[in-house]
């Protein structure tokens, strides 16, 4: 038998403009979780696309237990025992958990031509699978009815039920909480035991350094060495991944908080299940953060305000004066901006160009007298504003769809910029983004903030809310548990707060 399960040799991917992988090499252990990290735009999902059979590499070959195979499309990676969990969620909304898990290979009854999907084998099957899980989902519940960490339980169930000896993981504890973060590790140690192997992406060097044996860092494309992860630490690990050292992980913030710019009080969602007496002030150059667990409302919070989701109750004062926000028109003329949670289904247009992502908010300002769009006069703006945020493209007029998560959100502040909001309303900004990206954005909203910009910071990671609020305000179960000073809070504080409510 071969030292390793899985070899990826010299594996080469160009696409016009962009050399996405030049000559990497990869090889995995059995039983081993493998982790794969690097700045967005490093290659590492277009590897795993390659792997998966999504791309078909220019160059290289794909060994698997010794045998080199032909990976030309999803089905073919299956079946030689690749399956592969995506960042990005899939799942049919319409139908129920079963239909979803075991969609494409039901179990069918009857002798043809008067074959039927066998409902009670599918139901059979999907709870033997969640107890051998140990995950506690009802087979018969509507996919669109569950949270986005529920529906990634399931997706990670799927993979399991092709009893593959490869599993990619791509970003998987990106929207799970602590205890569904637990449960994925134990899954994980368990298919461990079992022989198979896991191939981990993701930012978040404490879950790396936990849960990996071995790392493998890449850069531009270009594969730059593969060490044990008892031989790391989170240092060495930005400062391969960037090819520099970051001193801090944090820009110096110099924003000095002025007078009050928005002040809200008692304000209440009509869903019983959402937030209810919400009060808090924003003054101009502050950055508020928000934290709370999952389930705390807080992206519902940012949504009333942006006139997205509807109030019962409460005030929104602007500069002392009272203003009615009822759709995002109204937040727009009040010179506020959102920058949503998932950019991906809220935030980019995927098959529209850099140019046209960034100029969708303003596209009034450029409009003629007859109706129509003048190119000419926004086409300098645009590029101007994306080269600002060094945004890494070959040219404006790339599809979206094809940058980096970094830049593809880069695109999207830059959008926002070019209305001159001045206040952002900013929802986990930096989810899925590499370390070097995220100093980035990180670096963008301390000068915003320097410039008076006002910024209200959703962020589920508390070093970042801590390392980057002035204030931050704790949620709990729809309410306001407390307020904390970024720079002197710990992250026991906010967690006590976070859990004030919770019976």
């Amino acid at each position: 038998m071969s030292e390793f399960l899985l070899e990826l040799n010299h594996i080469s991917k160009e696409f016009p403009g962009v050399k996405a992988l030049d000559d990497v090499t990869v090889k995995i252990r059995p039983g081993s979780v493998h982790a794969l990290m690097g700045e967005n735009g490093a290659g590492k999902s277009t590897l795993m696309k390659c792997l998966f059979g999504l791309y078909k590499p220019d160059g290289g070959e794909i060994i698997i237990n010794g045998e080199k195979v032909e990976i030309n499309s999803s089905k073919d990676a299956l079946k030689h025992g690749v399956s592969m969990i995506h960042q990005e969620l899939h799942p049919v909304p319409h139908r129920n958990v079963m239909e979803n898990l075991w969609l494409g290979r039901f179990p069918e009854k009857g002798i043809w031509p008067f074959r039927f999907i066998d409902h009670a084998q599918m139901y059979k099957d999907s709870v033997a699978l969640f107890k051998e899980l140990d995950m506690d989902i009802n087979p018969h519940t509507l996919v669109g009815s569950m949270s986005v960490s529920m529906v990634q339980s399931i997706e990670i169930a799927k993979a399991v039920s092709f009893k593959s000896k490869v599993i990619v993981m791509d970003e998987p504890t990106s929207s799970l909480t602590g205890n569904e973060v637990e449960q994925l590790f134990k899954i994980i140690n368990e298919l461990r035991r079992r022989g198979c192997s896991i191939i981990y992406i993701s930012h978040k060097m404490e879950e790396i350094l936990r849960i990996s044996d071995d790392v493998t860092i890449m850069r531009d494309g270009k594969y730059i060495g593969t060490w044990a992860a008892s031989e790391l630490t989170t240092d060495t690990i930005i400062q391969k991944m960037v090819g520099r050292d970051l001193s801090s992980r944090y820009p110096d913030r110099t924003n000095v908080p002025g007078e009050t710019l928005l002040k809200v009080e008692n304000m209440t969602s009509p869903n019983p299940l959402s937030f209810k007496n919400v009060s808090f002030e924003l003054k101009k150059g502050e950055i508020l953060g928000i934290g709370g667990l999952v389930g705390a409302q807080r992206t519902e919070v940012i949504e009333a305000l942006f006139g997205l989701r509807a109030m019962t109750e409460g005030t929104i004062e602007l500069n002392g004066k009272p203003v009615k926000i009822k759709s995002p028109v109204d937040a727009k003329k009040h010179r506020m901006a959102l920058l949503t949670e998932e950019r991906r289904v809220t935030g980019i247009f995927p098959v529209l160009s850099i140019e046209e992502n960034a100029l969708i908010a303003n596209i009034g300002e450029y409009i003629s007298p007859l109706g129509l769009l003048n190119r000419n006069k926004y086409k300098n703006v645009i590029k101007a504003s994306v080269e600002k945020l060094r945004v890494k493209t070959p040219s404006v007029h790339e599809l979206i769809r094809n940058l980096s998560g970094g830049n593809q959100q880069k695109v999207l502040l830059s959008r926002w910029l070019l209305t001159n909001p001045d206040i952002l309303l900013l929802d986990e900004p930096t989810r899925g983004i590499d370390v070097g990206a995220k100093y980035e954005i990180y670096s963008i909203i301390a000068d915003l903030a320097k410039q008076g910009k006002s910024i209200i910071m959703i962020s589920s990671e508390m070093p970042e809310l801590l390392g980057m609020s002035d204030r931050v305000m704790v949620m709990c179960e729809g309410r306001v548990s407390g307020f904390v000073d970024g720079a002197s809070a710990t992250e026991q504080e906010v967690m006590r707060l976070a859990t004030k409510y919770m019976t």
